[in-house]
């Protein structure tokens, strides 16, 4: 899905590295970061994806430990995101398996 949200323009991926390879998601264990640019329309996307995701799979994502956060990005952005996903916001600095 993720895939084809991006063949449609509807989720912009992240070029990183001097090769600029695409990054939209990093899986680890039962977590997953998205990577996508800063705009409404791709958040929104990306929260119907989670969507169809809950309802194919007949899993849940777990919205109480789920956060968003940005990097070169306006703080409004983020709560306005963090809103429409109905995550927490991620701090600057944050801790990851410990």
């Amino acid at each position: 899905m993720v895939r084809q949200a991006e063949e449609k323009k509807l989720l912009e991926c992240v070029e990183v590295g001097v090769r600029r390879i695409n990054a939209t998601m990093l899986h680890y264990a039962d977590d997953t970061f998205f990577f996508c640019n800063a705009d409404t329309q791709g958040v929104r996307t990306l929260k119907a994806i989670l969507k169809c995701f809950e309802v194919a799979s007949g899993l849940k994502v777990n919205y109480s430990k789920s956060k968003v956060g940005g990097v070169g990005v306006i703080a409004n952005q983020i709560v306005g995101f963090a809103t429409i996903l109905n995550y927490g916001i991620m701090k600057a600095l944050f801790t990851y398996l410990g």
